[in-house]
């Protein structure tokens, strides 16, 4: 009899097994069609997927999750690219997986951020700070550059080169090395610098290169800069400087005339200071000095063709050749005229003849002479003005000694004080000439050495005191006069305009005074009586007493008074006026008259 549970029993575990086995194969056929998941689905992971289509300006891409991500089209333009490589149907791309599911079920995707990922990756296995890099400039940015070196990396504008330049435009599209300051990983930041990285490098030549240098070496090198005073010169690791003294036996006032920045030149290696790493360079020194033999190519007296180089107030400085230039001071380019500046005679690149009149080898200076070509008028002054020619000219300048008058261009004479008048004492030229008044006056003396001539107004007409002044003013004649001075020996009496008399205290009154104030006072209308006329000494003695009875007695008491001397203001020159002595008292040795303005 059949066990039927028995049977039940086997045939269920027959349906279990076919099942597992039909589930088995069902299994390996969906395999066969559907992708492995293999890949790591997290954010911010980079993740592989294939381009299914593009949807007018979207990149359908399959990772393999449950839904397709989607990309812009424009993630597939390069940087500085006009147009855009788009990717095709089939490729196989790198993603970052920014989000794995986001509220509405779809997943963000970046083929850009991928891609920079990989590089920032590519560029931390291979460099650390302080490495060098080369990279591409790609543009200006707010304070500095761009540079690709794998990824994009700043580069400031004061770590572009050691000495900043103007402009760092010029950069732009050049290949250049750099030396990495710092990375930040956090930010994806990498700082670098040109500036470091050429300074490391120079500071190796620069060691170098002191050690080769020796003065007296001809170097070449590069001009970095320019200076009012010279230019750097580059040795190739440390700079040199070209002073503008050095840069040409000539006179060399700016140096761009000279120099240009980049300009490639082989220098002198003038001084080496190793311990403060300074190195004073020359262009001139390649080169003989034109002062060699000075004195023999141009010795003192002689003449020679130059070229006015440059003018200075004092004077103008004349080129006699390429290195040689000497000075014309401004007292020697004319024998006559008065030059109150250079360019009246001169200008700039002008040729003159000049005269050697000095050497200084030691400070490498010549003085020139330009009159000394010329004739001297002062060679003739004496043989055309002898002593008592009659000359007519203007008064040039006055001084507190006498007045300078233009006898003929150049050529001045003295009018001293004490020639300008007979009768009266001139304190200053102004009361009696103006500057601009033309006069007459006579030739006194000539000082051809000296160069002075020696005029007199006064000398124009007769002396009054040889028969005009003794002729008028009789002894014991009764004349009238205005008090003009008092002093404690008598008081001056003006009887005319230019000749005073002197009153003398004991003639003032017969009674005894102390002092003429007690009998008169300055402006006193007064009469009074001649007792001498002196033409020697030029006085005229005067008195109160009796005046009415024109006597004279025959005996004038010699009362002498000590009186100051007063001396008239001299010029060192050659004139015909003389010191005189104020004395007083009506005797032969006293003050008979005094000259108005005496003090």
């Amino acid at each position: 009899m059949v066990n039927r549970n028995l049977l039940r029993q086997f045939d269920q575990q027959n349906d279990e097994a076919e099942l597992e086995k039909m589930f088995a194969a069902e299994m390996g056929d969906l395999e066969s069609w559907l992708p492995a998941e293999t890949q790591e689905f997290e954010s911010n992971k980079i993740v592989t997927g294939r381009v299914l289509e593009i949807r007018g300006e979207d990149v359908v891409i399959d990772i393999g999750y449950k839904s397709e991500g989607v990309i812009k089209l424009e993630e597939w333009k390069e940087d500085g690219a006009e147009g855009i490589a788009p990717p095709k149907a089939g490729d196989t791309v790198e993603v970052l997986l920014e989000t794995v599911e986001s509220e509405d079920g779809t997943i963000a995707l970046s083929y850009r951020k991928a891609k920079r990922q990989k590089e920032w990756n590519a560029v931390l296995e291979k460099h650390k700070e302080g490495d060098v890099v080369a990279g591409k400039v790609l543009k200006k940015i707010k304070g500095g550059l761009l540079v690709n070196i794998g990824v994009n990396v700043f580069l400031p504008a004061s770590q572009v080169d050691i000495r900043r330049p103007q402009s760092i435009d010029e950069y732009i599209e050049r290949t250049i090395e750099c030396v990495i300051l710092k990375i930040d990983e956090q930010r994806r930041n990498i700082v670098v610098s040109r500036r470091k990285l050429i300074e490391d490098r120079r500071r190796i030549q620069k060691d170098k290169l002191l050690a080769e240098l020796d003065v007296g070496q001809i170097r070449k090198g590069v001009v970095k800069n320019i200076a009012e005073f010279g230019a750097f010169v580059d040795l190739g690791g440390i700079d040199g400087l070209l002073h503008i003294t050095d840069m040409g036996w000539h006179r060399v006032t700016n140096p761009r005339d000279v120099v240009q920045i980049d300009q490639e030149l082989e220098v002198y290696i003038l001084h080496i200071d190793r311990e403060k790493e300074k190195i004073a360079l020359s262009l001139k020194h390649k080169t003989p000095s034109p002062w060699q033999n000075i004195e023999a190519k141009y010795p003192v007296n002689t003449r020679h063709n130059g070229e006015v180089v440059n003018i200075m107030p004092y004077g103008a400085f004349v080129k006699l050749e390429p290195g040689i230039e000497g000075l014309v001071h401004i007292s020697e380019m004319s024998w006559v005229k008065r030059i109150a500046d250079p360019k009246e005679l001169v200008q700039i690149g002008d040729k003159v003849e000049v005269q050697v009149l000095n050497i200084n080898h030691d400070k490498k200076e010549i003085s020139l002479g330009m009159k000394q070509c010329q004739s001297n008028p002062w060679g003739e002054v004496a043989k055309k003005y002898p002593t008592g020619t009659v000359i007519s000219g203007v008064v040039r300048n006055l001084t507190n000694y006498g007045a300078f008058i233009e006898i003929e261009e150049g050529i001045d004479g003295l009018l001293h004080v004490s020639d300008m008048s007979w009768t009266r004492k001139v304190s200053n030229p102004s009361e009696v000439v103006q500057k601009g008044q033309k006069l007459t006056c006579q030739v006194l003396s000539v000082d051809q050495e000296r160069k002075r001539v020696a005029l007199g107004l006064k000398q124009m007409a007769n002396d009054p005191w040889e028969g005009d002044i003794p002729g008028r003013y009789l002894p014991g004649q009764k004349v009238s006069g205005k008090v003009t001075k008092l002093t404690n020996f008598g008081v001056f009496v003006e009887l005319e305009p230019g000749l005073e008399g002197l009153l003398h205290i004991s003639e003032l009154t017969d009674a005894k005074i102390e002092s003429p104030e007690e009998v008169v006072k300055v402006g006193d209308d007064v009469d009074v009586k001649v007792l001498r006329v002196d033409t020697k000494d030029r006085k005229v003695g005067l008195s109160m007493r009796n005046v009415d009875d024109g006597k004279v007695p025959d005996i004038i008491p010699d009362m002498p008074i000590d009186e100051p001397e007063e001396e008239i203001p001299q010029e060192p020159m050659p004139t015909s006026g003389k010191k005189e002595k104020l004395r007083g008292g009506t005797g032969p040795q006293g003050p008979l008259f005094k000259l108005p303005g005496s003090e």
